[in-house]
């Protein structure tokens, strides 16, 4: 029967076994001042603002 050749380390053992645990799907939330679907904790692309303060100045596209 095969036998480990030496002792694994909490930590190469942890780091391991934390690939398990990762999320499927980045957070998507929904924009609240222009509603559209953006990535949590990022300015939003459409509008530019962010936590209630505009961040990145956007223009309207041709309407």
């Amino acid at each position: 029967m095969a036998t480990p050749k030496g002792k694994i380390s909490k930590a190469r053992k942890h780091s391991r076994r934390s690939a398990h645990w990762k999320l499927s799907m980045p957070g998507i939330v929904k924009c609240p001042r222009c509603a559209k679907m953006k990535l949590s904790h990022r300015v939003c692309k459409f509008c530019g603002y962010y936590d209630g303060e505009q961040i990145v100045k956007v223009e309207e596209a041709a309407k």
